[in-house]
């Protein structure tokens, strides 16, 4: 069963084998409040699927950070750090599935183009500069900062 909605606070009737936030701990203010929300609706033995941003290198400036469309160095940790923060809330990391440089790229690019077309098909809508300006500046942006900064991974989770 698929519920929409705001997935904030949100706790299942009942229990589940496998609870998952994939792209939006802000949830649970967090990754650690996510995953102390998930685990509420868990089953003995469940899985818990986080799915997080991390820096694959450590941006050298803030600025370097907002290019990566952060607000800044401290909102992702390092991958290595990511890990042990997971161990440190009690959960054993039991799977992970990280994007690569070229599975990145082609999510990157798939917004690109859909952008092109967009505006083939509304050349007059109201915000149609503020996509022209998106689609000019974006491939530069994610080739300066993103691709090699910016790193994005599934984590399993099992609780000790």
């Amino acid at each position: 069963e698929f519920i929409h909605g705001d997935a904030t606070g949100y706790v299942a009737d009942e229990n589940v084998d496998v609870s998952a936030c994939v792209g939006a701990t802000w949830i649970g203010g967090g990754v650690p409040g996510s995953i102390e929300l998930l685990a509420r609706s868990l089953c003995t033995g469940g899985i818990i699927l986080i799915g997080e941003p991390y820096w694959r290198q450590l941006p050298p400036t803030e600025d370097v950070a907002k290019g990566c469309l952060a607000n800044s160095i401290s909102d992702f940790l390092l991958l290595p750090e990511l890990l042990a923060s997971f161990g440190r809330l009690g959960y054993d990391v039991v799977e992970m599935v990280l994007a690569h440089q070229d599975s990145w790229d082609r999510y990157e690019a798939a917004k690109w183009l859909t952008m092109r077309r967009w505006l083939e098909d509304n050349p007059d809508e109201e915000f149609a500069k503020d996509v022209r300006a998106k689609l000019t500046s974006e491939p530069v942006r994610y080739a300066t900062y993103t691709r090699e900064y910016l790193g994005w991974g599934v984590f399993a989770l099992m609780p000790r």
